[in-house]
């Protein structure tokens, strides 16, 4: 069965998306447990990390640092959660791999879901703040436009 990730990856669901290589796309969560709350997937679906090929692995690990900083620079934190749910018992409700960056704030109750601010408004200053990245802070990728 097809993922509501993949779904999003082809075009046939709407998403905020932030940034997009050949191999991986990050997008903010709809469901977001703190202002900047971004996802970051491989393009092929696999239900578990383990199952990636180690290249395929490597490639989506360079583009979480990548996604990171843009991310911890528009919501004006040095501080985030990097979070893997890897099988039911984990707590994976979308049996696609995927990475859970939470930005994290001064006085943020840990894991407290919800936040104030639209997704087009926290996705606007991602995307500004991955354009703004030197060369040697990203790996090759796209940002869509706003």
């Amino acid at each position: 069965m097809t993922s509501i990730f993949s779904r999003i990856i082809r075009g046939e669901m709407p998403a905020e998306r932030l940034f997009e290589t050949e191999h991986e796309l990050a997008f903010l969560d709809r469901h977001p447990k703190a202002p900047g709350h971004t996802l970051v997937v491989p393009k092929l679906e696999v239900a578990a990390f383990d199952a990636l090929p180690p290249e395929r692995a490597a490639s989506l690990a360079a583009t979480l640092q990548t996604v990171a900083r843009g991310v911890t620079r528009a919501m004006g934190t040095g501080h985030y959660n990097l979070v893997l749910n890897n099988g039911e018992r984990a707590g994976q409700v979308v049996f696609h791999v995927h990475f859970h960056i939470i930005p994290r704030y001064e006085g943020d109750p840990f894991l407290e879901r919800g936040s104030s601010r639209s997704l087009p408004e926290v996705a606007a200053g991602i995307r500004a703040a991955l354009r703004a990245l030197p060369q040697s802070e990203r790996v090759p990728g796209r940002v869509p436009e706003d």
